[in-house]
């Protein structure tokens, strides 16, 4: 089991520990509600190292995105973020991941923990293009800073204006007495905030310091699950959930990252699958009556026969109702259509919603 670079202080403040992607990871601290709650009305900070960097640089680096990824990367310019997945050959997604240009010739691509070996693979078998690959996972920290109150409470930090830095854009500035780090205004939970990428090396004095600058603003340690909860109210896939190497972008409503004006990984039978329509899709749904639907419930009609599978749930925190996301017969996926989750040996009524759950 690795440890990231601040495993220790986890553990110091009595974090619950579990194996997570072959890490050692804070699953919760005080409590998933109660963590929650923290990054919705305040501010608080993920240790989410584990993730994997690869750095592609060269005259084809460019190219060689363009190839694995669905979305298009030309559009990007020096400080800008993309979201994006890595279709396979089979209609599904081998991940998905935020692809960063750091300069020209130059990109950073973020990928699941779960998925650094897989996706390294992947990219590298797809690179007959002379691209220089470089796998930082091992050392570099990410810190996710999360929440309303995470721009005004990191602002002495560095000396740029992080009121200026758009979303799904970045920075690569002085913060925490760190030089050369990355900024960037992107997240997982909904609430604003910013992700900072660092060394190993710098990762436990910006950790201080963060914690310092945000005394006064509520600042807390938060944990895993309530990062799980916090993506799941805003509808986020979370791979090997919602998303998987079964699963089509189209299905999964990953149609806007999904870009058909380039040739990629099976573009062209995404394409076809575009325009034929396709027999699931991925939906949001919330229980009407008590209950809480979990991953891998079956999703059933009136008559009780099965039209689908959950592929995330939980009793939302915010928006204070059972809540989850799963494939259904396209016919059941419209917008109010009636649904049953079961579970256990109860039928629970439920009604599709649009995405996101939480709204600000």
């Amino acid at each position: 089991m690795k440890n990231t670079a601040l495993s220790h202080i986890h553990e110091s403040l009595g974090a619950k520990m579990v194996p997570f992607a072959g890490y050692n990871m804070p699953v919760q601290y005080e409590g998933v509600t109660a963590e929650h709650e923290t990054v919705r009305n305040a501010v608080g900070v993920f240790d989410v190292s584990h993730m994997g960097e690869f750095l592609l640089t060269g005259p084809n680096a460019l190219a060689l995105i363009q190839k694995v990824t669905s979305n298009d990367a030309a559009t990007l310019y020096n400080g800008r973020a993309q979201y994006s997945c890595l279709p396979n050959n089979d209609g599904g997604i081998v991940d998905d991941l935020i692809v960063y240009k750091i300069k020209e010739e130059q990109y950073l691509l973020v990928v699941n923990a779960s998925n650094i070996d897989k996706d390294w693979n992947w990219i590298s078998s797809h690179n007959d293009l002379g691209v220089e690959m470089k796998n930082l996972s091992e050392d570099y920290s990410l810190l996710a800073i999360q929440g309303p109150k995470a721009m005004e409470a990191m602002q002495s930090l560095t000396s740029i204006n992080l009121a200026e830095i758009k979303y799904y854009h970045f920075e690569v500035a002085d913060f925490a007495g760190i030089e050369h780090v990355i900024i960037s205004a992107t997240g997982y939970t909904g609430s604003g905030g910013f992700e900072i990428y660092c060394k190993n090396s710098e990762v436990v004095q910006i950790w201080n310091k963060v914690f310092e600058a945000g005394a006064s603003f509520g600042i807390k340690p938060i944990g895993l699950a309530a990062r799980d909860t916090l993506r799941l109210e805003m509808g986020f896939c979370l791979y090997g959930n919602d998303i998987n190497d079964t699963t089509s972008p189209i299905e999964a409503g990953l149609g806007w990252i999904t870009k058909f004006n380039k040739e990629f990984t099976n573009s062209e039978n995404l394409k076809k699958q575009k325009e034929a329509g396709v027999t699931k899709k991925l939906v949001g749904f919330e229980l009407t009556e008590r209950g809480i639907p979990r991953h891998d419930y079956e999703i059933v009609d009136a008559d009780g026969n099965n039209i689908g599978i959950v592929t995330s749930g939980t009793m939302a925190p915010t928006v204070g109702k059972g809540i989850g996301m799963g494939y259904v017969k396209t016919e059941f996926s419209s917008e109010g259509s009636e649904i049953f989750i079961q579970i256990r040996n109860n039928k629970v009524a439920a009604k599709v919603v649009k995405l996101p759950f939480y709204k600000k």
